[in-house]
């Protein structure tokens, strides 16, 4: 079988999973998996791109994605007036001062030689800096915090598109990136790991208390929609006329005195699924553009110069290739593509929780649907997002079901058949473990594993 009948075969495969689904439970839940599927697809392409391409173990995800989130926020949201009045401008000073720290603290560095003069004296900038942005900053934020902290306590945003957050957010997280990268890429790949882990950590810690950036664990809903409302589809004419044209055949079997029923809750579930299908039609776009973009550069001299690392640095330094910096590079592009499939994360749940980021949890989800699908391997990552997330989301179900029919033989009211009825949810993790064991024994490259083609 050559990649690409195994490539269609697989994806075949997730397509039909998705329409036996749509079937047995709803195409409303179908779709809704599909969304998320495209996702985690999304976000499974940065962490290739970071892994695949260079090497770059990358435990931070979650950190990522959450810009991505409060992207989301600060695009889409209005500003809130009275926070700005009261304390907003105050922010100003507060910048200025840690701006000044930062500079300083550089310019100590780069001039002073390695040293106790030089520990010194970036000890004594940092301290003093931190305690004059603090002197600004605490008043002004609780003068923020302070706005009718029920409903707001926070500046709010832009108040544009939400649409327009998704790359916004990929800007946020590149930029965040480029930081880290700048003072973490220099280290072993295993402290790499730690040291992004407990950055992801720190963004989170930072996001769920800071109350006046993003109204901190009291969370923001309501986040606006690039998709129609499925109560004003409701109510539309044309929308009411589709869905009776689209039900013809079982509205006129029905009674006059029934068919308004009929009729009302076919336009229910139909602008659910519409809504849900706008949404596919956006994520599938950025999924598209995001992999064309990712075969293109892989394919490139580019794309080869950053496997040749990957495979040998030391090599790669001999010929002359500057090995941090193309490590930063990638490092902020993967980033990037991680905070826009937050930024989508977020429009699509329509409100921003900071307490749902879970690195270690989420952070292995993402992992496994690149080590699954094919690590190195565009659309392997892609075929693992899909996978993954429906392994994810349909144990639970399938679990109940197989513990309903394995312990039929014992009484209804039995403690063992109820304790395992309830705890079935838990099957989940049985059955992403034997997903990544049988991967991992039958198919160590993933299911779609790289291709490298040999140029002459």
């Amino acid at each position: 079988m050559t990649h690409s009948q195994r490539t269609a075969l697989a994806f075949g495969v997730v397509a039909l999973l998705l329409v036996i689904i749509g079937f047995a439970q709803s195409w409303n839940v179908a779709l809704a998996i599909m969304n998320l599927c495209l996702i985690s697809a999304v976000m499974a392409l940065g962490v290739n791109m970071q892994w695949g391409y260079a090497g770059l173990l990358n435990v931070g995800v979650m950190g990522f994605a959450a810009l991505g989130g409060v992207a989301a926020v600060l695009v889409s949201q209005p500003p809130i007036v009275e926070a700005w009045q009261s304390g907003g401008t105050r922010l100003l000073p507060a910048a200025i001062a840690f701006g000044l720290m930062l500079a300083a603290a550089i310019f100590c560095y780069r001039r002073l030689g390695r040293g106790r003069h030089r520990t010194l004296a970036l000890g004594a900038i940092l301290v003093t800096g931190l305690l004059a942005t603090r002197y600004f900053l605490d008043p002004a934020v609780a003068a923020i915090e302070a706005v009718n902290p029920a409903k707001t306590g926070y500046l709010g945003g832009m108040g544009l598109p939400i649409i327009f957050s998704w790359a916004f957010g990929g800007v946020v997280a590149a930029g965040i990136a480029w930081c880290i990268g700048k003072v973490a890429l220099g280290l072993r790949a295993d402290y790499l790991a730690i040291a992004t882990l407990g950055i992801a950590e720190i963004i989170l810690a930072v996001l769920k208390n800071e109350d006046w950036l993003t109204r901190g664990v009291k969370n923001v809903t309501g986040l606006s929609r690039p998709v129609p409302y499925e109560v004003n589809l409701q109510e539309t004419a044309w929308f009411i006329d589709l869905i009776a044209w689209w039900h013809d055949d079982r509205l006129a079997f029905a009674e006059a005195a029934e068919r308004g029923d009929l009729l009302r809750q076919f336009v229910i579930d139909g602008s659910s699924i519409f809504v849900k299908l706008c949404y596919a039609g956006l994520f599938t776009l950025v999924l598209a553009l995001i992999l064309w973009l990712s075969v293109r550069a892989l394919a490139s001299p580019w794309g080869r110069m950053m496997r040749a690392i990957r495979d040998n640095e030391t090599a790669a330094e001999a010929m002359g290739k500057d090995v941090t910096r193309r490590h930063l590079q990638i490092f902020v592009i993967g980033s990037a593509v991680i905070g826009v499939a937050g930024a989508m994360l977020t429009t699509l749940d329509g409100q921003f929780t900071p307490t749902s980021y879970q690195p270690l949890r989420y952070t292995f989800l993402i992992w496994v649907m690149v080590i699954v699908g094919g690590s190195g391997n565009n659309m392997g990552s892609v075929l693992g997002g899909f996978l993954i997330w429906l392994v994810w989301i349909e144990a639970e179900p399938v679990g109940v079901w197989l513990m309903q029919v394995g312990t039929g033989w014992l009484g209804a009211d039995h403690p063992l058949r109820l304790h395992l009825i309830e705890n079935a949810q838990h099957m989940r993790l049985f059955f992403m473990g034997l997903v990544l064991l049988l991967v991992l024994r039958f198919a160590p490259g993933g299911l779609l594993p790289e291709v490298v083609r040999k140029h002459a």
